[in-house]
């Protein structure tokens, strides 16, 4: 099954953030830093900051967010939420990043990040921003 989800950017306060709405609405809070998952770009300070961040509650709410890396660029208002599609290759995730790749601009092809997951990032011809993981071992 596919799910859609609200991601948050985040501009250094992404753990304080989580851990609040954590507080608030209850649930299992799991958080990966950068430094878990080197990558390209992102330097020794940025190391500690909340690269995925995911809210899962038993009343079936799903909450993500991350702190945006240097390398990204600043956050800009109205920018801060991103549309996550997840779920397996049998949940026709590529057809929906194909369709909304169309007439839209790809940010970051879809292809096997440091998780093993196929990743991608998109902005659709709406200006609405999409990310898509599907679960690995996937080829891009």
């Amino acid at each position: 099954m596919a799910l859609l989800n609200p991601y948050i950017h985040f501009t250094g306060n992404a753990r304080e953030a989580m851990e609040f709405y954590a507080s608030v609405f209850g649930g299992e809070l799991t958080m990966s830093r950068f430094g878990d998952f080197p990558m390209p770009g992102v330097g020794p300070d940025e190391a500690d900051k909340v690269m995925h961040g995911q809210l899962t509650t038993s009343a079936g709410l799903t909450l993500m967010g991350a702190d945006t890396p240097s390398t990204m660029g600043e956050v800009a208002e109205g920018g801060r939420i991103t549309i996550s599609l997840s779920g397996s290759e049998s949940d026709g995730l590529r057809e929906y990043w194909d369709g909304l790749a169309e007439g839209g601009t790809i940010t970051m092809p879809l292809n096997v990040a440091p998780w093993g997951d196929a990743y991608g990032q998109l902005t659709d011809r709406f200006g609405v921003e999409w990310m898509v993981n599907i679960a690995g071992p996937a080829q891009a």
